[in-house]
């Protein structure tokens, strides 16, 4: 997948996150889980903006690690909030299984940058 889609893809996922949350019910706990997901989410997107201005392997690898990381917190939250039974909705698994995609795909770049 092209650069410019990534981008396309993670900033779509962390819109589609922000979104999202609005629907969630208003308590302590869910207030939490918004503000921790919607941090993750919003990491993934602009932090996988700023590998490509990497200034080394070593920082692109930084970078990408800390992308990677973001997905999986986003993804943990995302799970989160449905074995709460917060919300029964098709975009909450849609955001789980974006998440999970886009985890493998930092996971599977990162391998292979660590190869060469």
């Amino acid at each position: 997948m092209a650069i410019d889609d990534m981008l396309k893809r993670t900033k779509n996922f962390a819109i589609r996150v922000f979104k999202f949350v609005e629907k969630l019910p208003k308590s302590k706990g869910a207030d939490v889980i918004i503000y921790q997901l919607l941090k993750a989410a919003s990491s993934v997107a602009a932090n996988h903006r700023a590998t490509i201005r990497a200034k080394s392997k070593a920082d692109f690898i930084n970078k990408l690690t800390i992308v990677q990381e973001e997905c999986d917190e986003s993804l943990f939250w995302l799970e989160f909030i449905k074995e709460l039974e917060l919300i029964s909705d098709k975009e909450l698994d849609w955001l789980i299984k974006e998440a999970n995609e886009l985890t493998s795909i930092f996971t599977a770049s990162l391998i292979t940058t660590k190869k060469r």
